[in-house]
């Protein structure tokens, strides 16, 4: 008979890692709704928060500003002042939670804002565990939602560290966002190299802040949010890569000798950008791939994952699509093996040998940006190489050298069923804006007015003194001071901005397949009898760039006149530009979900000015549904993420311009 050791199955187990904060990217419409869908996915499982704040949030307008018009709740939640935030949280434990709020230009007011809801609900501030995105510099180079200059924002960037440094020490106070640096176009190397030098900025602040003895601390409180993408092993090397650069930064530059403090910490959110409207159930593979880069090298894995869904291609995610990429992380962190095993790629010679030529790269460029002196000083230099970069991309899936299956190859198929009649996507009904405007107008009409104004004076003497906002910007949340009225202090002190837009007027020496629509231009432009000209605009507060921008550079290309102004701008000023410059045709992108009420204004303002003869022609993620209504508005022509042949639009406007002047 066979005895059996009495050695328990657990106690045989390997021992597994702790699997990373498992989150989704969620919040939409009202507060009140969007604290509905948090409780639902943290009952799925969901083990950390992800807030997405509307845009007027995130560039500091109250819902009721003119600015704010249609994109109220569109893609993120309105968060006003502390009875949204209160509402937004209604029945969360913040002490028990790891929130992450992806805001930026109006992160110290936020942070306030949610530290007074957390005391509110009796919580130890010191206790509180999370991260707010804080990342100025990356908003001037791809995702727009800056609002004062450079300086006075890295300096606000500082106040945020500060001020968790001393209360919250458990509280990452910066997320150095290299995600949307891969969202605008950065190969590999920009990415890391373009990060790097933005930590460097921010710790360079930071350094005459604390006492040196201290500094090793704050340093490793300093997080990444990443981005990877779907070129596998060269997203893995490119985390590990990071994890050696961040080391040696960290020891070389700010002398920081405990190892603890040198780790490379990070979350991710796997790329956007590469998901497709054509076959958009292929994005779950897509999905997962990318997932598997930040996950599979225990050397380098996230310390938190958010997925996009499968359709965001298409326009907002519903809970169920959410809870499809959640059950991907899922699967992979308790089904599987991983988390049982050592790194599985050290001493793997062809991945060795891509790391070191990532970091080789990465070193030179962060030379080339320190001799410029530093992120800041190099702004303009990187937003014009990221343009040139996604350029190249693009180029890249129009000629087929790059594949990307449904979209260049493999283009037959059949019809998903996962899009259903409704365009497979959550839509928000747009009464809920004059809701929230409502919601708005009452909390300012029952606050303690005498409160406020002494709060917002307080907060306006700190920022005209250098002092540390935060302080005054908790007390104003307390006394129900609203986002505008607190942006509207640091507009008043420090100014407004206008980021570059990487657009040269100059032609690149990307010729290929352009020399017909370079004839057909110049045909043009004779019958018309001055070169023929094309003003590209982004009306309202939507700060993804990257389609304006390719659009602006291949128009240059051809040899039209191109018009861009760059970001947010509102109809009038698109009315304004078109008066000066006389356009032959109109490009308004508008990646928001705000087109159908932003086309409508211009369209009505053309009319009055007499110049509604000028073609329009729209791009952005725009729904069947809405492609239908903006037609009859009297849009040429519309584009959206499946029309990457930028040539055919060229060829479009040219043939747009000719029809119009016949």
């Amino acid at each position: 008979m066979t005895v059996h050791s009495p050695t328990s199955a657990s106690a045989q187990a390997p021992r597994k890692d702790r699997p990373w904060l498992i989150r989704t990217y969620a919040g939409h419409s009202t507060a009140t709704a969007s604290n509905a869908l948090y409780k639902a996915n943290l009952a799925k499982g969901q083990t950390g928060l992800s807030v997405a704040f509307d845009l007027p949030t995130q560039t500091g307008y109250d819902s009721d500003h003119i600015m704010a018009r249609g994109e109220v709740g569109k893609v993120g939640v309105p968060v006003g002042h502390l009875g949204d935030m209160r509402t937004l949280f209604d029945g969360i434990p913040l002490q028990e939670m790891n929130t992450s709020m992806t805001i930026n230009a109006t992160a110290p007011w936020l942070l306030a804002l949610y530290i007074a809801a957390a005391e509110e609900q009796g919580a130890d501030i010191s206790a509180l565990q999370g991260t707010v995105q804080n990342d100025l510099i990356k908003e001037y180079l791809s995702r727009g939602t800056y609002i004062c200059p450079p300086k006075p924002s890295l300096r606000m960037i500082a106040d945020v560290a500060e001020y968790c440094y001393q209360a919250m020490p458990k509280w990452n106070p910066m997320n150095v966002c290299s995600y949307h640096l891969q969202e605008a176009g950065a190969t590999p190397e920009q990415e890391l190299a373009y990060a790097l030098a933005t930590a460097t900025a921010v710790l360079d602040e930071l350094r005459p802040r604390v006492a040196p003895k201290d500094f090793p601390t704050l340093v490793g409180r300093i997080s990444f949010f990443v981005n990877a993408g779907i070129r596998f092993v060269t997203e893995m090397c490119k985390m590990r890569a990071f994890v050696d650069l961040w080391d040696e930064i960290c020891q070389d530059r700010y002398g920081v000798t405990d190892p603890k403090l040198r780790r490379f910490r990070y979350g991710v959110q796997v790329n956007s950008l590469g998901l497709t409207e054509q076959q958009p159930e292929n994005n779950v593979y897509r999905i997962l791939v990318e997932m598997l880069a930040v996950t599979l090298s225990k050397k380098a894995r996230a310390r938190a994952v958010q997925l996009p869904a499968w359709n965001e291609a298409l326009g907002l995610p519903r809970p169920w699509d959410q809870q499809w990429s959640l059950r991907m992380q899922q699967i992979l962190a308790f089904e599987t093996d991983l988390l049982e095993f050592d790194d599985l790629f050290d001493g793997n010679p062809a991945v060795d040998r891509k790391v070191e030529e990532l970091k080789t790269k990465a070193r030179e460029t962060l030379a080339n940006l320190e001799s410029m002196g530093g992120a800041i000083a190099a702004i303009d230099y990187m937003k014009g190489q990221l343009v040139a970069a996604n350029a190249d991309r693009i180029q890249k899936i129009e000629t087929g050298e790059t594949t990307v299956i449904g979209v260049n190859r493999y283009t037959e198929g059949e019809t998903s069923p996962l899009i259903e009649e409704n365009g497979g996507i959550l839509s928000v009904d747009p009464a809920l804006e004059a809701d929230q405007i409502a919601r708005l107008q009452h909390w300012k009409e029952n606050r303690d007015h005498d409160a406020v104004r002494a709060a917002l004076d307080t907060l306006q003497a700190a920022a005209q003194k250098g002092e540390n906002i935060m302080p005054a910007s908790i007390v104003a949340a307390k006394a129900g001071v609203t986002t505008g009225e607190w942006a509207g202090v640091m507009r008043a002190v420090h100014g407004e901005f206008r980021g570059p837009t990487g657009v040269s007027e100059a032609r690149s020496n990307q010729t290929e397949g352009l020399d017909q629509l370079r004839d057909a231009v110049d045909q043009a432009s004779d019958s018309l009898g001055r070169r023929l000209r094309l003003l590209v605009g982004k009306p309202g507060l939507d700060g993804h760039s990257n389609g304006a921008e390719q659009i602006a550079t291949r128009a240059r290309d051809t040899g039209m006149e191109v018009d861009y102004a760059g970001i947010r701008l509102s109809p009038d000023q698109i009315i304004d530009a078109i008066a000066e410059t006389q356009p032959h045709v109109i490009g308004l992108s508008i990646l928001s979900g705000n087109h159908i009420p932003l086309i409508a204004e211009i369209k009505k303002e053309l009319e009055l000015g007499q110049m509604s003869h000028i073609p329009i022609v729209v791009g952005g993620i725009i729904p069947a549904e809405d492609e239908r209504k903006l037609t009859e508005l009297g849009v040429a022509k519309i584009y959206t993420p499946k029309n990457f042949e930028l040539n055919q639009i060229m060829a479009d406007l040219v043939e747009l311009t000719v029809d119009g002047n016949s």
